[in-house]
C-alpha cells in the first residue's frame, strides 16, 4: 500500500516547480559542466569533473524524491474545508498561556512545512496536539524547550 502524502494545492505546485527547475535547468547545466570538465584531460585527477558528477548524483536523487512525493500527493483543497474542529489545512491562532504571545500556524503536509512562513507539518508535536480540538480549548505541547500551553483563539480555513 502506497502511503499518500497530504498537501495543499500550493504545496503541490511548489514541488512541481522545483522538479521542473531541476529537470529543465539544473540537469542540462550539470551535463554541460561534465562535458566542459572532460575537455580538461585526465579524468582521474580532474576535480571539476568529479564535483560535477557529484552534483549530478545529488540532483538526480532530488528529482527521484520529488517525483515520488508528487506521485503520492493527496491534494486537499483547504478552501472547501470548514468547521470548528482543527484538521489538516486549518489556520489556527494560538496564544501562549505563559507569555500571552500570539502565533498563527497553518497545518500542512510535511513537504511544505516552513516555520518561518507559519506552516507546520501535520506530523509535528504541535499539530498533533491541535488536531481534533476547537476554538477555546487549551492544548499542552511537549516542545524541545519544555511543556508549553496554548489557548486556541481562532480556527480559519483560507
Amino acid at each position: 500500500m502506497v502511503e499518500k502524502i497530504p498537501m495543499t494545492a500550493a504545496g503541490y505546485t511548489a514541488l512541481e516547480n522545483d522538479l521542473k527547475h531541476r529537470q529543465q535547468v539544473e540537469r542540462p547545466r550539470i551535463i554541460q559542466q561534465i562535458t566542459d570538465a572532460r575537455t580538461h584531460g585526465d579524468l582521474s585527477e580532474n576535480a571539476e569533473y568529479h564535483a560535477a558528477k557529484e552534483q549530478q548524483s545529488l540532483n538526480e536523487g532530488a528529482i527521484a524524491e520529488l517525483e515520488d512525493k508528487l506521485a503520492r500527493a493527496d491534494i486537499i483543497d483547504v478552501s472547501k474545508l470548514s468547521g470548528d474542529t482543527i484538521k489538516f489545512g486549518a489556520t489556527v491562532t494560538l496564544v501562549d498561556e505563559d507569555t500571552d504571545e500570539k502565533k498563527v500556524w497553518q497545518i500542512v503536509g510535511e513537504p511544505e512545512a516552513d516555520a518561518k512562513k507559519g506552516r507546520i507539518s501535520i506530523t509535528s508535536p504541535l499539530a498533533k496536539a491541535l488536531i481534533g480540538k476547537a476554538k477555546g480549548a487549551t492544548v499542552e505541547v511537549n516542545a524541545p524547550g519544555g511543556a508549553k500551553a496554548y489557548e486556541i483563539k481562532k480556527v480559519e480555513w483560507r
